[in-house]
């Protein structure tokens, strides 16, 4: 589908990869993994054709459709969200509005005639084309990708251009998954995403019909996206089979291998160069000497890339607070007539690691602000426990930092017992190096303040951390450095996060949050989803992921054009007019349709019915309990979404 040959690409005298040799194939589900400036972006820019290669060449398929989705920068406006969305399918709103004039024409011409046999033969390919787009289903498409992506269904009239800069990019991302190129690449797509988007994401490309290459710094997202993964690292690119966490077994399992090799031919390099010093002068053994002499010159030798540095730091631990940290009591919180927390009540303890989940919007940094006293709640109590020391690391904490403060000056004189190494070593973690470290705060760019107030904030740590994000902005190796530093800490910790690793790995607890109320789970997030889903299967209400629900139905018909009218009577015989509403050739398609749905009900029970039967087995294995009635579910709803089309096209079929 798309090749680079003997790729090579350079910025000044910095080489970020060469010899790069490159086949990427239609349904290649791959992630692009490196550290920060190791080219990661360029390399989807030159698959897009946005930059060019210093050596080489890239070759691709005729036809090839790629979309490309960047960090940020995009903006949209001019339109309403809905029809924004709506206009990926152009080609099917005209191949809809085409229909309607060749249903008229048929109506008119006289069915013997050769230009009715040709306006008949074109209708056909119309009508063949318009459902290869799935023109039928584009309005379902649309509001099931913005329900996805957490689009409220009052935000589909709004003006795109009153969306802020996240959210625009959420409607790029809408739009080029709407699309379907042949090769979609993502740079960060989930930087934008709240949680429960970032889930409903990550199912979505679990089934996407096409290739993808992503960029992300999520590890549990590449676990259940990618196939395979890309890493650039010392000037070359490596490639590996599988998932994010099979990578770093088999880049272990390489470089391991590789010691090995060099070792061994190291010794044997030793071997040859001590023979021909020894007998180098003795005219008996010249041939001998002269046969390991060019032995010696064959060899390729091996060499070892220098070892990635891994940062072992811990953070010094704060003084002891009392047993019960903080609690609220019949909490409201209102923003005029918006209610974002309404009699909410919660109790947090020493040594809890709360990871705060709802959609973006719900009311998570409301509650956070509330806990450190920055707002107070408009109705109720909260009672923070004895000697709590709160601090708070808000989104925008860069804000509060003194612009003209030198990075290196500003850790050295807070970390006092550190050297000059350990203090770069430090900043490092947090992605400056170099010369970056005596950069000014005031120059830097808004994710590197917030990065470098999060490494400050931790040298001086109370012992009742509210962070809201702290995530953001930090690639795998800073993120692992953060999470050690706070499973190692001994003080209370409130977080808001989108990395699902990040939370699966720190939460003690969580509490969800929508709908004004705050509903507390023990365990970390993988123990939450699980309880939402016996919940669901209790209750019967558990929702699939990306599944059109029934109140999004409903509110499609507000968007959905009505269908083609049918040829008019002939002769102006009004009493044939009902009968003839439905060409023969639609006709036909609906049977053939509601057949495949039928079809397909039977097959998706017969699955639901082997699924039901494995539940037994797994009585005492909870987690794959809960993905057989995730499984069983995501078909009920196929079930139901298949037999209500079913209904729509019978009844439309007798109506006939």
């Amino acid at each position: 589908m798309l090749q680079i040959s003997d790729g090579a690409m350079r910025y000044a005298d910095r080489t970020l990869f060469d010899g790069l040799n490159w086949l990427i194939q239609p349904q290649d589900k791959i992630g692009v993994v490196g550290a920060n400036g190791t080219g990661k972006s360029t390399i989807l820019k030159i698959l897009l054709g946005m930059e060019r290669l210093d050596q080489g060449e890239v070759n691709q398929q005729k036809g090839l459709r790629v979309g490309y989705l960047p960090q940020d920068g995009l903006s949209f406006s001019g339109r309403k969200l809905f029809e924004e969305c709506l206009s990926v399918f152009d080609e099917a709103i005209a191949l809809e509005q085409e229909q309607e004039e060749l249903a008229h024409q048929m109506g008119e011409l006289d069915p013997t005639s050769d230009e009715y046999e040709a306006v008949v033969d074109r209708y056909t390919w119309v009508m063949d084309r318009y459902n290869a787009l799935d023109g039928y289903t584009k309005e379902v498409q649309v509001g099931t990708v913005l329900g996805g992506l957490s689009f409220l269904r009052s935000d589909w009239d709004k003006p795109t251009e009153t969306f802020s800069g996240g959210w625009q990019m959420r409607i790029a991302l809408a739009k080029l998954l709407l699309e379907k190129p042949n090769l979609l690449l993502l740079d960060e797509p989930t930087n934008h995403l709240d949680l429960e988007a970032r889930n409903w994401l990550e199912d979505y490309l679990q089934s996407y019909p096409n290739a993808f290459l992503l960029i992300s710094h999520d590890r549990f997202f590449l676990d259940q996206t990618v196939q395979q993964v890309v890493e650039i690292w010392n000037k070359q690119v490596h490639f590996y089979k599988g998932n994010y966490s099979k990578y770093e077994v088999q880049k272990t399992a390489r470089r391991e291998q590789l010691i090995a090799s060099y070792k061994n031919q190291r010794t044997r390099i030793e071997q040859l160069e001590a023979f021909i010093s020894r007998f180098r002068y003795q005219a008996s053994k010249a041939p001998l000497v002269q046969s390991r002499v060019k032995e010696l010159e064959k060899i390729e030798r091996i060499e070892i890339p220098p070892a990635e540095k891994v940062v072992h730091f811990r953070f010094p631990q704060p003084p002891a607070s009392g047993r019960v940290v903080i609690e609220g009591k019949g909490v409201s919180k209102y923003y005029g007539d918006n209610k974002v927390l309404e009699n909410v009540s919660f109790h947090i303890e020493k040594g809890d690691r709360v990871a705060l989940v709802g959609h973006n919007g719900a009311g998570k940094s409301t509650l956070i602000r509330l806990m450190s006293g920055l707002e107070p709640p408009t109705a109720g109590e909260i009672k923070v426990g004895y000697k709590v020391e709160t601090d708070y690391f808000a989104q925008d904490q860069y804000k509060e930092m003194n612009p003209e403060a030198i990075l290196f000056d500003e850790i050295a004189d807070r970390a006092r017992g550190m050297n000059d190494a350990e203090v770069r070593s430090l900043l490092g973690c947090f992605l400056f190096s170099g010369d970056d470290v005596f950069k000014r705060v005031g120059v830097l760019s808004g994710g590197e303040r917030n990065r470098f107030a999060l490494a400050r904030m931790l040298l001086e740590p109370h012992n009742f951390l509210l962070l809201d994000e702290p995530t953001n902005h930090l690639d795998m190796r800073a993120k692992d450095v953060l999470l050690r530093a706070m499973m190692e800490f001994t003080g209370t910790i409130v977080f808001v996060s989108h990395d699902r690793y990040f939370i699966d790995r720190l939460a003690t607890k969580v509490f969800a949050i929508g709908g004004g109320t705050v509903e507390t789970y023990p365990g970390n997030y993988e123990e939450y989803q699980w309880a939402l889903a016996r919940r669901g299967e209790a209750q019967g209400t558990t929702t699939a992921p990306g599944a059109p629900s029934a109140e999004l139905m409903a509110a499609l018909d507000f968007h959905a054009k009505p269908a083609a009218p049918a040829p008019a009577p002939q002769n102006g015989a009004a009493a044939d007019s009902k009968k003839k509403r439905l060409n023969p050739i639609k006709a036909d398609k609906l049977r053939k349709r509601v057949a495949a749905l039928e079809a397909e009900v039977a097959h998706l029970e017969k699955e639901n019915s082997t699924l039901q039967g494995m539940l037994q087995n797994f009585a005492s294995d909870f987690a794959k309990q809960a993905e057989a009635l995730e499984s069983m579910e995501k078909r009920r709803k196929k079930i139901e979404a298949c037999e209500d089309e079913w209904g729509k096209l019978t009844a439309e079929l007798e109506k006939a």
